[in-house]
């Protein structure tokens, strides 16, 4: 049986859409021209920093200061899908801040658990920012992982406009 995951959002995330079902996305799919848009609060509850938090009609802004953050947990699981987000990240001085949107099933195999991750790594003024994908079987941080790991050099800057970025989760492969 597939791996049943919950969809997370940690730190700065501004708009977000969730389709499946369908087939693969073709070249600039686009998750606004093709799926129905519904209340944030239908299909996500908030996991932390309810005051690092402000949700608009279609969208929600999180922050982080020094007291907080704020993430989010889809209320249903997922077991395989096309999911995305438009994304606009915070410009400045980010360096040892992560935000990022992924699959997990931690809560139901702590320590044991698979994620679909991607992440931007944070940084500090004047440089690229870093889109860090992961994938993860059987845990993180033991000796027994299976996954991937990769890094890509944005070659434009996230914090100036929303860009879309996603996963599609198929039952034999993830892009």
């Amino acid at each position: 049986m597939a791996p049943i995951f919950s969809l997370f959002l940690s730190f700065v995330m501004l708009s977000w859409s969730i389709a499946q079902g369908q087939g693969p996305p073709y070249p600039g799919y686009s998750p606004s021209n093709s799926v129905r848009t519904v209340k944030f609060d239908q299909v996500f509850r908030n996991l932390w920093g309810p005051q690092h938090q402000r949700a608009d009609q279609d969208s929600i802004t999180i922050w982080l200061d020094k007291t907080s953050g704020s993430g989010f947990k889809s209320i249903q699981p997922y077991q395989s899908g096309y999911f995305g987000t438009a994304m606009k990240l915070q410009p400045g001085y980010t360096a040892g801040v992560i935000t990022s949107f992924y699959l997990s099933n931690n809560e139901d195999h702590p320590g044991n658990h698979d994620e679909i991750d991607i992440e931007f790594l944070g940084t500090t003024p004047d440089e690229l920012y870093t889109l860090q994908t992961n994938v993860y079987i059987k845990g993180s941080g033991d000796g027994n992982i299976i996954g991937r790991e990769m890094k890509f050099h944005l070659w434009f800057d996230p914090t100036q406009d929303f860009h879309n970025y996603a996963a599609l989760w198929t039952p034999s492969e993830i892009m």
